[in-house]
Protein backbone atom coordinates (compact mmCIF):
# COMPACT_ATOMS: atom_id res chain seq x y z
CA UNK A 1 0.00 0.00 0.00
CA UNK A 2 1.25 3.43 -1.06
CA UNK A 3 1.89 6.00 1.70
CA UNK A 4 0.87 9.19 1.49
CA UNK A 5 1.79 11.98 3.17
CA UNK A 6 1.17 15.88 3.48
CA UNK A 7 3.43 19.09 1.76
CA UNK A 8 4.40 20.31 5.58
CA UNK A 9 5.63 16.19 5.65
CA UNK A 10 8.37 17.03 2.33
CA UNK A 11 8.86 20.71 4.42
CA UNK A 12 10.12 19.02 7.53
CA UNK A 13 11.77 15.98 6.09
CA UNK A 14 13.58 17.40 3.60
CA UNK A 15 14.99 20.18 6.47
CA UNK A 16 15.56 16.84 9.01
CA UNK A 17 17.61 14.98 5.96
CA UNK A 18 19.49 18.06 5.28
CA UNK A 19 20.68 18.97 8.90
CA UNK A 20 18.67 21.48 8.70
CA UNK A 21 16.69 21.10 12.38
CA UNK A 22 17.73 24.03 14.31
CA UNK A 23 14.47 26.53 13.49
CA UNK A 24 13.69 29.60 14.67
CA UNK A 25 9.85 30.50 14.39
CA UNK A 26 6.76 32.38 15.47
CA UNK A 27 3.56 30.04 14.99
CA UNK A 28 0.49 31.37 13.19
CA UNK A 29 -2.22 29.89 11.20
CA UNK A 30 -0.76 29.07 7.50
CA UNK A 31 2.47 27.15 8.82
CA UNK A 32 0.93 24.96 11.99
CA UNK A 33 0.83 22.08 9.49
CA UNK A 34 4.75 22.43 9.73
CA UNK A 35 5.10 22.32 13.29
CA UNK A 36 2.85 19.19 13.41
CA UNK A 37 4.86 17.29 10.97
CA UNK A 38 8.43 18.78 13.17
CA UNK A 39 6.93 16.21 15.92
CA UNK A 40 8.09 13.47 13.28
CA UNK A 41 11.54 14.36 12.82
CA UNK A 42 14.67 15.73 14.73
CA UNK A 43 13.76 19.08 14.09
CA UNK A 44 13.75 21.47 17.13
CA UNK A 45 11.99 24.76 16.97
CA UNK A 46 13.06 27.58 18.84
CA UNK A 47 9.99 29.45 19.58
CA UNK A 48 10.37 33.38 20.08
CA UNK A 49 8.01 36.47 20.71
CA UNK A 50 8.44 38.08 17.42
CA UNK A 51 9.34 37.23 13.86
CA UNK A 52 12.14 39.95 12.93
CA UNK A 53 14.17 37.82 15.89
CA UNK A 54 13.65 34.69 14.09
CA UNK A 55 15.48 36.24 11.20
CA UNK A 56 18.07 37.55 13.48
CA UNK A 57 18.70 34.32 15.47
CA UNK A 58 18.49 32.28 12.25
CA UNK A 59 21.27 34.88 10.70
CA UNK A 60 23.41 34.48 13.74
CA UNK A 61 23.19 31.07 14.03
CA UNK A 62 24.40 31.11 10.38
CA UNK A 63 27.27 33.35 10.78
CA UNK A 64 28.12 30.82 14.18
CA UNK A 65 28.29 27.45 12.72
CA UNK A 66 29.29 28.47 8.92
CA UNK A 67 25.90 26.52 7.95
CA UNK A 68 22.69 27.83 6.49
CA UNK A 69 20.06 29.01 9.12
CA UNK A 70 16.22 28.93 8.98
CA UNK A 71 13.48 31.14 9.93
CA UNK A 72 9.86 29.78 9.96
CA UNK A 73 7.35 32.27 10.22
CA UNK A 74 3.51 32.78 8.99
CA UNK A 75 1.64 34.50 6.65
CA UNK A 76 0.60 38.80 6.22
CA UNK A 77 2.22 40.48 9.35
CA UNK A 78 4.28 37.63 10.47
CA UNK A 79 5.54 37.62 7.18
CA UNK A 80 6.15 41.56 7.10
CA UNK A 81 7.73 41.68 10.33
CA UNK A 82 10.67 39.18 9.14
CA UNK A 83 10.83 40.34 5.71
CA UNK A 84 11.52 43.74 7.45
CA UNK A 85 14.91 42.52 9.08
CA UNK A 86 16.29 40.66 6.31
CA UNK A 87 18.32 43.74 5.45
CA UNK A 88 20.43 42.81 8.44
CA UNK A 89 21.07 39.35 6.69
CA UNK A 90 21.26 40.59 3.40
CA UNK A 91 24.47 43.00 4.10
CA UNK A 92 26.26 41.18 6.54
CA UNK A 93 26.39 38.08 3.83
CA UNK A 94 24.31 35.57 5.60
CA UNK A 95 23.12 32.25 4.21
CA UNK A 96 19.89 31.95 5.34
CA UNK A 97 15.99 30.53 4.68
CA UNK A 98 13.17 32.90 5.66
CA UNK A 99 10.09 30.46 5.09
CA UNK A 100 6.52 32.08 5.17
CA UNK A 101 3.11 30.88 5.79
CA UNK A 102 1.18 31.93 2.81
CA UNK A 103 -2.78 32.11 1.13
CA UNK A 104 -3.49 29.12 -0.48
CA UNK A 105 -3.20 29.14 -4.13
CA UNK A 106 -6.94 29.06 -4.65
CA UNK A 107 -7.23 31.94 -2.68
CA UNK A 108 -4.67 34.43 -4.56
CA UNK A 109 -6.56 37.52 -5.67
CA UNK A 110 -9.71 37.01 -4.49
CA UNK A 111 -9.03 38.62 -0.71
CA UNK A 112 -7.64 35.04 1.50
CA UNK A 113 -7.02 35.18 4.79
CA UNK A 114 -3.82 37.91 5.21
CA UNK A 115 -2.92 37.79 1.84
CA UNK A 116 -0.08 39.71 0.30
CA UNK A 117 2.51 39.58 -2.40
CA UNK A 118 5.07 38.60 -0.17
CA UNK A 119 7.47 37.30 -2.60
CA UNK A 120 7.50 40.72 -4.10
CA UNK A 121 7.81 42.38 -0.80
CA UNK A 122 10.90 40.37 0.59
CA UNK A 123 12.27 40.40 -3.12
CA UNK A 124 14.02 43.81 -2.60
CA UNK A 125 15.45 42.72 0.98
CA UNK A 126 16.85 39.18 -0.58
CA UNK A 127 19.07 36.83 -3.29
CA UNK A 128 16.41 35.60 -4.29
CA UNK A 129 12.50 35.39 -3.29
CA UNK A 130 9.51 33.34 -4.46
CA UNK A 131 6.24 31.62 -3.69
CA UNK A 132 6.06 27.46 -4.55
CA UNK A 133 4.19 26.91 -7.01
CA UNK A 134 3.25 23.21 -6.71
CA UNK A 135 3.49 20.79 -3.22
CA UNK A 136 5.76 18.12 -5.09
CA UNK A 137 8.11 21.31 -5.88
CA UNK A 138 8.43 21.93 -1.67
CA UNK A 139 11.76 19.48 -1.31
CA UNK A 140 13.27 20.66 -4.65
CA UNK A 141 12.74 23.83 -3.95
CA UNK A 142 13.82 24.44 -0.43
CA UNK A 143 17.28 22.74 -1.79
CA UNK A 144 17.04 25.17 -4.68
CA UNK A 145 17.26 28.11 -1.75
CA UNK A 146 19.33 26.55 0.36
CA UNK A 147 22.10 26.28 -2.75
CA UNK A 148 21.30 29.83 -3.61
CA UNK A 149 21.79 30.80 0.03
CA UNK A 150 24.85 29.61 0.93
CA UNK A 151 26.53 30.23 -2.95
CA UNK A 152 28.66 33.48 -4.62
CA UNK A 153 27.89 36.34 -2.34
CA UNK A 154 25.78 34.38 0.50
CA UNK A 155 22.49 36.11 1.58
CA UNK A 156 18.83 35.32 2.59
CA UNK A 157 16.53 33.59 0.65
CA UNK A 158 12.83 33.64 0.93
CA UNK A 159 10.10 30.82 0.13
CA UNK A 160 6.24 31.79 0.55
CA UNK A 161 4.34 28.48 1.47
CA UNK A 162 0.72 28.24 0.49
CA UNK A 163 -0.91 26.81 2.88
CA UNK A 164 -3.07 24.38 0.73
CA UNK A 165 0.10 23.15 -1.08
CA UNK A 166 1.14 22.34 3.06
CA UNK A 167 -1.93 20.50 3.97
CA UNK A 168 -2.20 18.78 0.33
CA UNK A 169 -1.39 14.83 0.38
CA UNK A 170 0.44 13.11 -2.20
CA UNK A 171 1.90 9.33 -2.45
CA UNK A 172 4.98 9.37 -1.02
CA UNK A 173 7.72 8.95 -4.41
CA UNK A 174 11.23 9.23 -4.61
CA UNK A 175 11.12 11.84 -7.18
CA UNK A 176 9.87 14.03 -3.85
CA UNK A 177 13.31 14.01 -2.16
CA UNK A 178 16.20 16.20 -3.44
CA UNK A 179 19.58 14.75 -3.49
CA UNK A 180 22.26 15.53 -0.98
CA UNK A 181 24.36 16.98 -3.43
CA UNK A 182 21.38 19.80 -4.57
CA UNK A 183 22.05 21.33 -1.66
CA UNK A 184 25.74 21.83 -2.21
CA UNK A 185 27.10 25.76 -2.89
CA UNK A 186 28.20 27.14 -5.99
CA UNK A 187 31.76 28.51 -4.94
CA UNK A 188 33.49 30.38 -8.26
CA UNK A 189 36.95 29.82 -7.71
CA UNK A 190 39.79 32.25 -8.73
CA UNK A 191 41.69 31.43 -11.77
CA UNK A 192 45.45 30.69 -11.87
CA UNK A 193 45.65 33.23 -14.36
CA UNK A 194 43.85 35.91 -12.28
CA UNK A 195 45.93 34.77 -9.40
CA UNK A 196 49.18 35.40 -11.39
CA UNK A 197 48.09 38.77 -12.65
CA UNK A 198 47.20 39.94 -9.41
CA UNK A 199 50.14 39.08 -7.37
CA UNK A 200 52.43 40.59 -10.26
CA UNK A 201 50.20 43.72 -10.08
CA UNK A 202 50.76 43.36 -5.93
CA UNK A 203 54.31 43.07 -6.16
CA UNK A 204 54.86 46.14 -8.39
CA UNK A 205 52.60 48.34 -5.99
CA UNK A 206 54.80 50.06 -3.06
CA UNK A 207 51.64 50.18 -1.04
CA UNK A 208 49.23 47.57 -1.94
CA UNK A 209 45.73 47.01 0.33
CA UNK A 210 43.70 43.76 0.05
CA UNK A 211 40.30 44.33 1.86
CA UNK A 212 37.12 42.08 1.92
CA UNK A 213 33.79 42.47 3.13
CA UNK A 214 31.95 40.50 6.21
CA UNK A 215 32.89 36.76 4.94
CA UNK A 216 36.46 37.85 5.83
CA UNK A 217 35.19 39.03 9.49
CA UNK A 218 33.79 35.42 10.44
CA UNK A 219 36.42 32.80 12.37
CA UNK A 220 36.93 31.07 9.24
CA UNK A 221 37.18 34.43 7.30
CA UNK A 222 40.21 35.79 10.25
CA UNK A 223 42.15 32.88 9.21
CA UNK A 224 42.01 33.14 5.92
CA UNK A 225 42.85 36.46 5.87
CA UNK A 226 45.95 36.33 8.19
CA UNK A 227 47.12 32.92 6.15
CA UNK A 228 46.90 35.80 3.58
CA UNK A 229 48.63 38.49 4.95
CA UNK A 230 51.74 36.25 6.33
CA UNK A 231 51.88 34.76 2.66
CA UNK A 232 52.19 38.20 1.03
CA UNK A 233 53.36 40.60 3.89
CA UNK A 234 50.62 42.77 2.57
CA UNK A 235 47.64 43.91 4.55
CA UNK A 236 44.11 42.53 5.10
CA UNK A 237 41.37 44.03 6.12
CA UNK A 238 37.99 42.67 6.60
CA UNK A 239 34.88 45.41 6.87
CA UNK A 240 31.90 44.88 8.08
CA UNK A 241 30.82 48.13 10.00
CA UNK A 242 28.44 50.95 8.33
CA UNK A 243 31.12 52.83 9.83
CA UNK A 244 33.21 51.99 6.80
CA UNK A 245 36.97 53.77 7.44
CA UNK A 246 35.59 55.42 10.45
CA UNK A 247 35.02 51.83 12.17
CA UNK A 248 36.57 52.37 15.78
CA UNK A 249 37.30 48.70 15.53
CA UNK A 250 39.78 49.53 12.87
CA UNK A 251 41.58 52.40 14.46
CA UNK A 252 43.14 54.69 12.19
CA UNK A 253 42.77 52.67 9.23
CA UNK A 254 41.40 55.95 7.14
CA UNK A 255 44.99 56.69 6.83
CA UNK A 256 45.96 53.25 5.33
CA UNK A 257 43.40 54.12 2.52
CA UNK A 258 44.54 57.46 1.91
CA UNK A 259 48.01 56.19 1.02
CA UNK A 260 47.58 52.95 -0.93
CA UNK A 261 48.06 52.67 -4.57
CA UNK A 262 46.45 49.13 -5.30
CA UNK A 263 43.00 48.20 -3.60
CA UNK A 264 42.55 44.72 -3.97
CA UNK A 265 38.84 44.13 -3.36
CA UNK A 266 38.15 40.40 -1.90
CA UNK A 267 34.13 40.48 -2.15
CA UNK A 268 34.20 43.60 -0.85
CA UNK A 269 32.10 46.06 -2.26
CA UNK A 270 32.86 49.39 -3.55
CA UNK A 271 30.63 51.49 -1.70
CA UNK A 272 29.51 54.16 1.25
CA UNK A 273 31.61 52.26 3.40
CA UNK A 274 34.97 52.97 1.44
CA UNK A 275 33.53 56.54 0.13
CA UNK A 276 33.15 55.05 -3.42
CA UNK A 277 36.76 54.95 -3.83
CA UNK A 278 36.89 58.73 -3.90
CA UNK A 279 39.71 61.51 -3.00
CA UNK A 280 40.46 62.90 -0.32
CA UNK A 281 39.56 59.19 1.08
CA UNK A 282 41.97 57.65 -1.51
CA UNK A 283 44.56 58.99 -3.78
CA UNK A 284 43.11 59.75 -7.17
CA UNK A 285 45.50 57.60 -9.11
CA UNK A 286 45.16 54.99 -7.00
CA UNK A 287 44.20 51.65 -8.99
CA UNK A 288 41.59 48.24 -8.29
CA UNK A 289 41.55 44.58 -8.63
CA UNK A 290 37.96 43.90 -7.68
CA UNK A 291 37.55 39.67 -7.14
CA UNK A 292 33.56 39.62 -6.42
CA UNK A 293 31.29 36.55 -6.49
CA UNK A 294 28.84 38.93 -8.40
CA UNK A 295 29.74 40.34 -11.90
CA UNK A 296 27.04 43.40 -11.35
CA UNK A 297 29.29 44.41 -8.50
CA UNK A 298 32.16 44.22 -10.51
CA UNK A 299 31.14 46.18 -13.61
CA UNK A 300 29.85 49.16 -10.93
CA UNK A 301 33.12 49.18 -10.45
CA UNK A 302 34.16 49.07 -13.75
CA UNK A 303 31.90 51.75 -14.56
CA UNK A 304 33.33 54.04 -11.76
CA UNK A 305 36.95 53.62 -12.18
CA UNK A 306 37.28 52.84 -15.87
CA UNK A 307 41.16 52.09 -16.62
CA UNK A 308 41.90 52.21 -12.91
CA UNK A 309 40.15 48.96 -12.39
CA UNK A 310 43.12 47.15 -13.70
CA UNK A 311 41.99 43.14 -13.49
CA UNK A 312 38.59 41.49 -12.52
CA UNK A 313 37.01 38.15 -11.94
CA UNK A 314 33.98 36.47 -10.76
CA UNK A 315 35.44 34.92 -7.36
CA UNK A 316 34.25 34.34 -4.47
CA UNK A 317 36.67 35.90 -1.53
CA UNK A 318 37.93 32.68 0.57
CA UNK A 319 38.69 31.18 -2.33
CA UNK A 320 40.56 33.86 -3.67
CA UNK A 321 42.47 34.83 -0.53
CA UNK A 322 43.15 30.73 -0.46
CA UNK A 323 44.54 31.15 -4.55
CA UNK A 324 46.36 33.82 -3.38
CA UNK A 325 47.73 32.43 -0.50
CA UNK A 326 49.13 29.69 -2.07
CA UNK A 327 50.65 31.02 -4.92
CA UNK A 328 52.02 34.12 -3.79
CA UNK A 329 55.82 35.67 -2.24
CA UNK A 330 56.09 38.06 0.33
CA UNK A 331 56.07 42.06 -0.63
CA UNK A 332 58.72 44.29 -0.38
CA UNK A 333 60.29 44.50 3.38
CA UNK A 334 57.46 44.49 5.89
CA UNK A 335 57.67 47.67 6.32
CA UNK A 336 53.54 48.98 5.41
CA UNK A 337 52.52 46.21 6.70
CA UNK A 338 53.96 47.36 9.95
CA UNK A 339 52.41 50.53 9.25
CA UNK A 340 49.43 49.76 8.20
CA UNK A 341 49.04 47.09 11.59
CA UNK A 342 50.12 49.86 13.45
CA UNK A 343 47.34 52.47 12.44
CA UNK A 344 44.80 49.06 12.68
CA UNK A 345 46.02 48.48 16.09
CA UNK A 346 45.98 52.25 17.35
CA UNK A 347 43.65 53.72 20.28
CA UNK A 348 44.02 57.16 21.74
CA UNK A 349 45.90 56.60 25.19
CA UNK A 350 43.57 57.90 26.82
CA UNK A 351 40.90 55.74 26.22
CA UNK A 352 42.47 53.64 29.34
CA UNK A 353 42.00 56.34 31.13
CA UNK A 354 38.96 57.85 30.91
CA UNK A 355 35.97 58.03 33.17
CA UNK A 356 32.93 59.37 34.32
CA UNK A 357 32.70 63.04 34.90
CA UNK A 358 30.82 62.46 38.29
CA UNK A 359 29.35 59.71 40.43
CA UNK A 360 26.05 57.69 39.60
CA UNK A 361 26.89 56.87 36.21
CA UNK A 362 29.64 55.43 33.79
CA UNK A 363 31.65 56.50 30.84
CA UNK A 364 31.20 54.19 27.94
CA UNK A 365 35.05 53.21 28.58
CA UNK A 366 34.38 52.22 32.05
CA UNK A 367 32.11 50.28 30.84
CA UNK A 368 34.05 48.53 27.49
CA UNK A 369 37.12 48.26 30.16
CA UNK A 370 34.20 46.17 32.69
CA UNK A 371 33.38 43.70 30.11
CA UNK A 372 37.09 43.58 28.73
CA UNK A 373 38.45 42.30 32.05
CA UNK A 374 35.33 39.58 32.30
CA UNK A 375 36.20 38.75 29.02
CA UNK A 376 39.95 38.11 29.69
CA UNK A 377 38.99 35.61 32.04
CA UNK A 378 36.56 34.08 29.25
CA UNK A 379 38.71 33.83 26.10
CA UNK A 380 36.36 31.45 24.42
CA UNK A 381 33.40 33.97 25.18
CA UNK A 382 31.20 35.16 22.16
CA UNK A 383 30.82 38.78 21.59
CA UNK A 384 27.88 40.60 20.25
CA UNK A 385 27.54 44.39 19.79
CA UNK A 386 24.45 46.32 18.63
CA UNK A 387 24.78 49.48 17.02
CA UNK A 388 24.48 52.72 17.99
CA UNK A 389 27.06 54.80 20.31
CA UNK A 390 27.69 52.23 22.99
CA UNK A 391 28.02 50.01 20.31
CA UNK A 392 30.68 52.40 18.24
CA UNK A 393 32.66 51.93 21.96
CA UNK A 394 32.21 48.47 22.61
CA UNK A 395 33.09 47.39 19.10
CA UNK A 396 36.43 49.88 18.80
CA UNK A 397 37.74 48.54 22.51
CA UNK A 398 36.51 44.63 22.43
CA UNK A 399 37.25 41.54 20.37
CA UNK A 400 36.25 38.01 20.01
CA UNK A 401 37.62 35.49 17.23
CA UNK A 402 33.62 35.00 17.10
CA UNK A 403 32.06 38.50 17.61
CA UNK A 404 28.95 39.49 16.05
CA UNK A 405 27.80 42.93 15.27
CA UNK A 406 25.08 44.62 13.80
CA UNK A 407 26.46 44.86 10.13
CA UNK A 408 26.76 46.93 7.14
CA UNK A 409 22.90 47.68 6.95
CA UNK A 410 23.24 49.63 10.21
CA UNK A 411 19.78 48.55 11.77
CA UNK A 412 19.89 48.22 15.67
CA UNK A 413 17.96 45.81 18.19
CA UNK A 414 19.09 42.42 16.95
CA UNK A 415 21.60 41.77 20.07
CA UNK A 416 19.41 39.89 22.25
CA UNK A 417 18.20 37.65 19.33
CA UNK A 418 22.01 37.42 17.48
CA UNK A 419 23.05 36.51 21.70
CA UNK A 420 20.05 33.80 21.75
CA UNK A 421 21.19 32.36 18.62
CA UNK A 422 25.01 32.51 19.90
CA UNK A 423 24.00 30.72 23.30
CA UNK A 424 22.07 27.94 21.11
CA UNK A 425 25.69 27.69 18.97
CA UNK A 426 27.91 27.53 22.17
CA UNK A 427 26.68 25.61 25.19
CA UNK A 428 29.65 26.09 27.35
CA UNK A 429 31.37 29.98 26.63
CA UNK A 430 29.80 32.94 27.91
CA UNK A 431 27.95 35.15 25.37
CA UNK A 432 27.97 38.86 26.32
CA UNK A 433 25.47 41.19 24.32
CA UNK A 434 26.40 45.00 24.67
CA UNK A 435 23.51 47.11 23.60
CA UNK A 436 22.22 50.13 24.18
CA UNK A 437 18.95 51.49 25.93
CA UNK A 438 16.74 51.84 23.09
CA UNK A 439 18.25 49.07 20.83
CA UNK A 440 17.49 46.51 23.79
CA UNK A 441 14.15 47.87 23.85
CA UNK A 442 13.01 46.23 20.37
CA UNK A 443 13.70 43.00 21.53
CA UNK A 444 13.79 42.84 25.24
CA UNK A 445 10.49 40.15 25.51
CA UNK A 446 12.74 37.86 23.59
CA UNK A 447 14.43 37.39 27.11
CA UNK A 448 11.47 35.44 27.92
CA UNK A 449 12.43 33.08 25.24
CA UNK A 450 15.87 32.91 26.60
CA UNK A 451 13.80 32.08 30.36
CA UNK A 452 12.21 29.10 28.38
CA UNK A 453 14.80 27.59 26.51
CA UNK A 454 17.70 28.31 29.56
CA UNK A 455 19.71 30.30 27.39
CA UNK A 456 22.10 31.86 29.60
CA UNK A 457 23.00 34.66 27.59
CA UNK A 458 24.25 38.03 29.49
CA UNK A 459 22.70 41.22 28.29
CA UNK A 460 24.80 44.32 29.04
CA UNK A 461 22.62 47.51 28.39
CA UNK A 462 24.12 50.73 28.35
CA UNK A 463 21.56 53.17 29.67
CA UNK A 464 21.66 56.66 28.69
CA UNK A 465 17.70 57.18 28.82
CA UNK A 466 17.93 58.43 25.00
CA UNK A 467 18.60 57.65 21.53
CA UNK A 468 21.96 59.23 22.10
CA UNK A 469 22.99 58.73 18.21
CA UNK A 470 20.47 60.74 17.08
CA UNK A 471 20.45 63.12 20.08
CA UNK A 472 24.80 63.49 19.05
CA UNK A 473 23.45 64.12 15.30
CA UNK A 474 20.99 66.91 16.68
CA UNK A 475 23.72 68.48 18.33
CA UNK A 476 26.47 68.32 15.72
CA UNK A 477 24.03 68.98 12.95
CA UNK A 478 21.51 71.65 14.29
CA UNK A 479 22.69 72.89 17.63
CA UNK A 480 22.53 72.11 21.24
CA UNK A 481 19.56 74.08 21.66
CA UNK A 482 17.37 72.38 19.12
CA UNK A 483 18.15 68.69 20.80
CA UNK A 484 14.60 67.34 21.20
CA UNK A 485 12.26 64.03 21.02
CA UNK A 486 14.68 61.76 22.14
CA UNK A 487 14.88 61.10 25.50
CA UNK A 488 13.98 57.70 27.18
CA UNK A 489 13.62 57.22 30.75
CA UNK A 490 16.15 55.67 33.03
CA UNK A 491 14.34 52.67 32.97
CA UNK A 492 15.27 49.48 36.12
CA UNK A 493 15.49 47.06 32.72
CA UNK A 494 17.29 45.10 35.85
CA UNK A 495 13.73 45.00 37.34
CA UNK A 496 12.24 44.04 33.80
CA UNK A 497 14.54 41.35 33.51
CA UNK A 498 13.95 39.64 36.77
CA UNK A 499 10.30 40.03 36.40
CA UNK A 500 10.77 37.44 33.28
CA UNK A 501 12.69 35.17 35.30
CA UNK A 502 16.10 36.23 34.83
CA UNK A 503 19.12 37.72 36.52
CA UNK A 504 19.11 41.43 36.65
CA UNK A 505 22.02 43.40 38.14
CA UNK A 506 22.23 47.45 38.34
CA UNK A 507 25.38 49.45 37.94
CA UNK A 508 25.89 53.02 38.57
CA UNK A 509 29.70 52.96 39.70
CA UNK A 510 32.88 51.25 37.93
CA UNK A 511 33.92 49.34 40.52
CA UNK A 512 30.26 47.55 40.21
CA UNK A 513 30.82 45.91 37.17
CA UNK A 514 32.98 43.10 37.77
CA UNK A 515 31.27 41.56 40.55
CA UNK A 516 27.69 42.17 38.41
CA UNK A 517 29.26 40.51 35.41
CA UNK A 518 30.22 37.83 37.66
CA UNK A 519 27.64 37.16 39.64
CA UNK A 520 25.56 36.85 36.30
CA UNK A 521 27.76 34.57 35.11
CA UNK A 522 27.14 32.26 37.95
CA UNK A 523 23.39 32.79 38.36
CA UNK A 524 23.19 30.20 35.01
CA UNK A 525 20.27 32.28 33.62
CA UNK A 526 19.96 34.81 31.13
CA UNK A 527 20.77 37.86 32.42
CA UNK A 528 20.76 42.03 32.22
CA UNK A 529 22.96 43.83 33.49
CA UNK A 530 21.73 47.47 33.16
CA UNK A 531 24.65 49.88 33.67
CA UNK A 532 23.93 53.53 34.07
CA UNK A 533 25.79 55.64 31.84
CA UNK A 534 26.53 58.86 30.52
CA UNK A 535 25.75 60.04 26.79
CA UNK A 536 28.99 59.86 25.03
CA UNK A 537 29.27 60.16 21.36
CA UNK A 538 30.53 57.64 19.34
CA UNK A 539 34.12 57.91 19.22
CA UNK A 540 36.58 58.75 16.23
CA UNK A 541 39.75 57.34 16.34
CA UNK A 542 42.47 59.58 14.64
CA UNK A 543 45.96 60.04 15.51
Amino acid sequence: MTKTLRGADIVARTLDKAGMRAIFSLSGNHIMSIYDAAVDTMLELLHVRQEAAAVFMASAWARLTGRVGVALVTGGPGHTNAAAALCTPLASETPMLLLSGHAGTHEIGRGGFQELPQAAMAATVAKESWTVERAVDLGHDLARAARTAASGRPGPIHLSLPSDLLEAELADDPALWPEASAFDPVVPPLGKAAASAALSAIVAAERPLIVGGPTLCSAPGRAAARKLEDALNVPVIGMESPRGLNDPALGAVAEVFRRTDLLVLLGKPLDFTLRFGEAPAFDPACEFIAFDPDAETIRRVARDKGERLILSGVASPLASAAALAASGSAHGDGAWLAEARAAVGYRPPEWETATAAGDGALHALDLCRGVREFMAEHSDAVLVCDGGEIGQWSQGMLDSERRIINGVAGSIGSAIPFGLAACAVEREAPVVAISGDGAFGYHLAELDTAVRYGLPLIVVVGNDARWNAEHQIQIRDYGENRAHGCGLLPTRYDLVAEALGAHGELVTRPTELSAALARARASGKPACVNVTIEGNPAPVVRR
